[in-house]
């Protein structure tokens, strides 16, 4: 937030701070994947760096991410906000869940439905990105065992 307050710079912001999370999903990743038999194999058949990488090891990165990805969206969502309740963020103007609670506050007092809106907002959705993460980390994940539900 040292450059100048807008939509811009909230970007950058959550941006950079789960860029450290993705790399070393990715990097976890790879290191497991790259000690398969089947990357072994590639390599034993003569497979060159970049084939293995691009053929056999990235393949196995792109679950994780989106998992992760959605998991994050949820994340992302609730630093927007605060960042915007705290006035760091884009136009106070604009329709926006943080700024909606940031004008809601000073009127608690009296009556809380104006702040009950975008509260209940950010919790659902936050709530609806966790599921999906959650469903598609079960969907996607092959060492999660699928049972079968007419197999008993």
């Amino acid at each position: 937030m040292a450059f100048k307050p807008g939509w811009g710079a909230v970007i950058i912001a959550v941006g950079l701070i789960n860029v450290p999370v993705f790399a070393r999903q990715v990097r976890a990743t790879a290191l497991t994947v790259r000690s398969l038999d089947y990357v072994t194999a590639s390599r034993a058949m003569g497979a060159s760096h970049v084939h293995v990488l691009m053929r056999t090891i990235l393949p196995s990165l792109v679950s994780p991410i989106i998992v992760l990805a959605t998991l994050g969206l949820g994340t992302a969502i609730l630093e927007v906000a605060g960042l915007s309740f705290l006035g760091v963020g884009g136009d106070p103007t604009e329709p926006e869940w943080g700024s909606m609670l940031a004008q809601a506050k000073d009127d608690l007092a009296t009556s809380i439905w104006p702040a009950l809106g975008p509260g209940v907002a950010i919790s659902l959705s936050i709530l609806g990105f966790n599921l999906l993460g959650d469903g598609l980390r079960d969907a996607l994940d092959p060492r999660l065992g699928r049972h079968n539900a007419n197999s008993g």
